[in-house]
């Protein structure tokens, strides 16, 4: 009996920082299955590339005009070969050898068409982000949830269902949770796997993480259009958000260290999200360029 095989698909923009330990992580995990390393690059011009050839990575080019989040996977989708397709952020680690195993597990249920793992911040992650990592992604699986959240910075889903069912090209993000909704709505179960679990490193400005959940939130209309922020929307949870990590914080004794980086976190957040939720959906290209590749 042939083995199974595995396509993992990285999309990829700049991300030699951390894409040599991710691509050294993947050869030492402990599997079971035939494996490729597809990278999807949309022009990159540091050593990401060459460090994608250094471990014979099969490498898909997306002109940077033309890039979009679902798009990008789409080529590395296409161009993958194997039965289960795992992706994984450019600058997510995992955090042990079973990495690959663990995500694929689930599928052993046939109306499970996608899984996605646990996601941890590193010491430098700011301290909202941890415990935003914390709400989303607990310590404890889900097979099957209920629901239709999933996250691309560590996921996989089946190939002969993404054979029938792409990923939406037009979004601005949340591409897996528009095609998983479909797929819930379509009778099909997604799983969650917390020893799938991988460091997620974000390194951005101020500005970066409130384009961030800016474009995430214009996205979002297209998958609950019946959620509209006021301004006293963005009030609310900006108060609540400082609020409960200041308690964490405190009860960590760490909140001198962490306050300021609270509230311009918690604002960013919120604000971005708020400004998202009223942005038009049609984006001209200088602000799709601005929401897509935001520099610092």
């Amino acid at each position: 009996m042939s083995r199974k095989s595995v396509s993992i698909v990285i999309r990829t923009y700049n991300e030699e920082e951390h894409l040599d330990e991710l691509l050294n992580s993947i050869q030492k995990q402990i599997y079971d299955y035939e494996i490729e390393v597809v990278i999807v690059d949309s022009g990159s011009t540091d050593d990401t590339l060459k460090i994608a050839k250094k471990y014979s990575c099969k490498i898909i080019h997306i002109k940077k005009s033309d890039f979009t989040f679902g798009r990008s996977l789409n080529y590395g989708c296409d161009a993958a070969k194997g039965e289960f397709l795992l992706f994984i952020s450019g600058h997510c680690i995992p955090t042990n050898e079973f990495w690959v195993d663990n995500l694929v597990e689930p599928y052993k249920e046939e109306s499970i068409v996608m899984t996605y793992g646990r996601q941890i911040g590193v010491e430098e992650s700011k301290f909202s982000e941890h415990q935003i990592f914390s709400k989303y992604f607990p310590d404890y699986d889900k097979v099957p949830q209920s629901g239709f959240f999933s996250n691309n910075a560590n996921s996989s889903v089946r190939k002969k269902t993404w054979d029938k069912n792409k990923f939406n090209e037009e979004l601005t993000g949340l591409e897996d949770m528009y095609w998983a909704k479909k797929m819930v709505n379509e009778g099909k179960k997604i799983a969650y796997k917390s020893n799938a679990k991988v460091f997620h490193i974000h390194n951005e400005s101020w500005r970066q993480i409130k384009i961030r959940y800016e474009r995430e939130a214009i996205a979002l209309q297209n998958i609950m259009p019946e959620i509209h922020l006021s301004f006293m929307d963005f009030c609310r949870y900006l108060f609540v958000g400082v609020l409960s990590d200041i308690s964490k914080a405190l009860e960590e004794s760490s909140l001198l260290g962490n306050f300021w980086e609270i509230i311009l976190f918690r604002f960013c957040q919120y604000y971005g999200a708020y400004k998202g939720n009223h942005e038009h959906r049609k984006l001209s290209k200088k602000r799709k360029e601005k929401y897509f590749y935001p520099t610092k």
